[in-house]
């Protein structure tokens, strides 16, 4: 679809690196999968280039690279000590814009990295006249916005460990989260708008405080409702702001614990993932600088909210010096066009975004680049699910020929891709183009046999350096190794299934705990999606194959219509045909269900497996947390059908 320019590889970020290696180590590489393939055989060395290549600042000398490559349990970089916040403000540009805002309620408005900084060294300031340690934890129910940012900015400086949840959360999702880390400080906001609508959160925040007992002080910005009530316990977000303060920083061993993030939590207590400074900053450097070449002059965009590690990834474009653009709202709000018009207008350079919008983009039929200047943009970056080959071709034809579209796909769990794109490589419809560097990532059968151009689970056979240092609370690593290594001793099992090709590039399928399995052949649901969307009349589906010991074989598909179409046999004929010609006369569904919504969790994503073990009979509140959920009321539906089912089946 797309192949980069000579001018374009000769300047890309991994070129500049692929350089400096001949220079630097007198290594030479001649095609991108010959450097991938030593940056995992020569695990070690690969990472002290990027140590090297990036500048780090440690106070202390390293003893060695990496102890081991046992997982888990690697130590990188022992005796290192650093700080994430120095090596964010040593870009600092004064005037230059660090941070570009829009909301629903808020006009365009930019913040220089002068004004960050100022603002940063105030919030740390407070937070250590709080008497908030390094190692304590201090917590945000924020939204993305620029305060948010330098909220987590002052915790990086002293040391204190970062964790978040966007006020689009219900409380009792946000209590289990954070009452499981103890936090000493809880910073809010008053209310937020989304869609056109204004939610009230003050009364969440008294719940919350009442919930967390460990909270010394809880600061409120009032971003909505223009004034805060204070006492002894609460303070506005204003409050701080006055005097003045310098940027101190504390420094903490390589694997100090940076921030924890947390597992969707639509299967039982969510997975308080804990990640270390170092960690985090030699991954999203190496991502950020090397493979996707950001620099200081580029403006990069994510839609995302606090409660997907999409924004701890894009708070990490400034360890690359860039400008990121914020985005508080909906997508859709006031109209389809609202994203593309913000990308316009603040000369986006790297747009990210979801399969899915891209998806409701081409459902919606709009043509961003008939009436939008992309003059600046260089590359459209998807995650959170595959990205079909269709979603390729409406980029490439309706928002920009000459552009790099990345599909790319990682985990909360190393807040990083494990597979995503590179600059110097041509662009297959379908196709991620390659494997991150320093990434072991591979694709194995069901007895850990490694395999090529077939499906298989995604692992990672050695060790990065972002991978959870523990999950918070988990003694003797138990939770850990159930997540991960249950399959595979030894082995990071991902839970996606992934076709891996010779060339290096490949395939995500989905996850492997829903995927498909009729008579034996397996399949990713994706593929079936696709056939599926691709039908005018459907805006979405979610497929579930309920195979089960002692029982008969059912696999259901439930369908969004568009407005005005209703299901008939004509439809359910059509659909089957789809399904039967694209994919395989296997894999054409027993039964066909319009629904009003497909059930999803707060980041958009379908809930396969929790309706999977609805629909088979397992108690609600074991299998899914309706506080994580996007849409609760959406899971009425398969509650009755899971007793007709199942009644059925008795």
């Amino acid at each position: 679809m797309w192949k980069p320019s000579q001018e374009r590889i000769k300047h890309a970020g991994i070129s500049r690196f692929r350089k400096w290696l001949q220079q630097e180590y007198g290594l030479n590489f001649e095609i991108h999968q010959e450097l991938w393939k030593w940056s995992v055989d020569e695990l070690e060395l690969f990472w002290e280039s990027i140590w090297k290549y990036c500048n780090i600042i440690s106070h202390t000398p390293y003893q060695q690279v990496l102890n081991s490559r046992t997982m888990p349990g690697a130590k990188w970089f022992a005796g290192s000590t650093l700080n994430y916040a120095e090596h964010v403000f040593r870009n600092s540009r004064e005037n230059q814009s660090a941070i570009i805002f829009k909301s629903e309620t808020v006009p365009k408005k930019e913040v220089s990295w002068k004004e960050l900084q100022e603002k940063t060294a105030k919030v740390a300031l407070f937070l250590k006249k709080c008497g908030v340690q390094k190692g304590e934890r201090v917590v945000a129910y924020m939204p993305n916005i620029p305060e948010t940012v330098m909220a987590f900015l002052a915790c990086a400086s002293i040391g204190a460990i970062w964790s978040s949840c966007s006020p689009d959360f219900g409380n009792d999702s946000v209590i289990e989260r954070f009452k499981q880390i103890e936090p000493v400080v809880l910073f809010s906001v008053d209310g937020y708008s989304y869609n056109g609508k204004i939610y009230d959160k003050r009364k969440n925040i008294a719940e919350l405080q009442a919930a967390l007992p460990t909270l010394k002080k809880t600061i409120v910005l009032p971003y909505i409702f223009g004034n805060v009530e204070t006492d002894d316990r609460t303070i506005s977000w204003n409050d701080l702001l006055e005097g003045k303060a310098e940027m101190e920083y504390e420094y903490v061993p390589f694997d100090h614990p940076l921030w924890i993030l947390f597992s969707s939590g639509t299967t039982g207590l969510p997975k308080p993932i804990v990640q270390g400074q170092g960690g985090i900053l030699m991954e999203h450097l190496k991502i950020l600088k090397v493979e996707q070449g950001v620099e200081p002059e580029d403006i990069y965009f994510w839609f995302t909210t606090t409660g997907w590690m999409m924004w701890n990834l894009l708070i990490g474009n400034l360890l690359a010096g860039c400008t990121i653009v914020l985005y508080d709202g909906s997508p859709a709000h006031p109209g389809i066009d609202t994203l593309w018009d913000l990308a316009e207008d603040a000369g986006v350079t790297h747009f990210g975004t979801s399969a899915g919008f891209i998806n409701v983009c081409m459902k919606s039929g709009v043509k961003p680049n008939e009436n939008h200047n992309f003059s600046r943009l260089k590359a459209i970056l998807s995650t959170g699910s595959p990205l079909p080959a269709e979603g390729f071709v409406w980029a490439y034809e309706n928002v920009k020929e000459d552009l790099w579209v990345v599909s790319t796909s990682g985990g909360t769990d190393v807040c990083t891709a494990f597979v995503g794109g590179s600059p110097v490589l041509p662009v297959y419809a379908g196709e991620i183009q390659t494997r991150g560097l320093g990434a072991h990532i591979q694709s194995f059968d069901d007895e850990g046999n490694p395999l090529v151009n077939e499906v298989g689970e995604l692992v990672i056979t050695d060790p990065m350096p972002s991978m959870p240092l523990y999950f918070w609370g988990d003694e003797k690593y138990k939770r850990y190794l159930e997540s991960y290594f249950d399959v595979y001793p030894g082995v990071w099992r991902h839970g996606d299934w992934i076709k891996i090709d010779e060339k290096g590039s490949c395939v995500i399928y989905g996850r492997s705990d829903s995927t498909i399995n009729r008579q034996g052949v397996r399949m990713g649901t994706s593929e079936i999606y696709r056939a599926v969307e691709g039908i005018d009349e459907i805006v979405e589906s979610l497929v579930i194959d309920l195979e089960h010991l002692g029982r008969k074989s059912f696999m259901p598909l439930f369908v969004v219509l568009r407005p005005g179409r209703h299901m008939g046999a004509e439809l359910k004929d059509k659909i089957k045909a789809e399904i039967r010609g694209k994919v395989s006369p296997r894999f054409v569904p027993d039964e066909i269900y319009e629904v009003e919504q497909i059930p999803k969790t707060l980041s958009g994503k379908k809930l396969e497996v929790p309706i999977r073990k609805i629909l088979l009979g397992f108690p609600v509140e074991k299998v899914v947390n309706q506080g994580s959920m996007a849409n609760p009321e959406s899971l009425n539906f398969f509650i009755e059908l899971a007793k007709t089912i199942n009644g059925l089946e008795e």
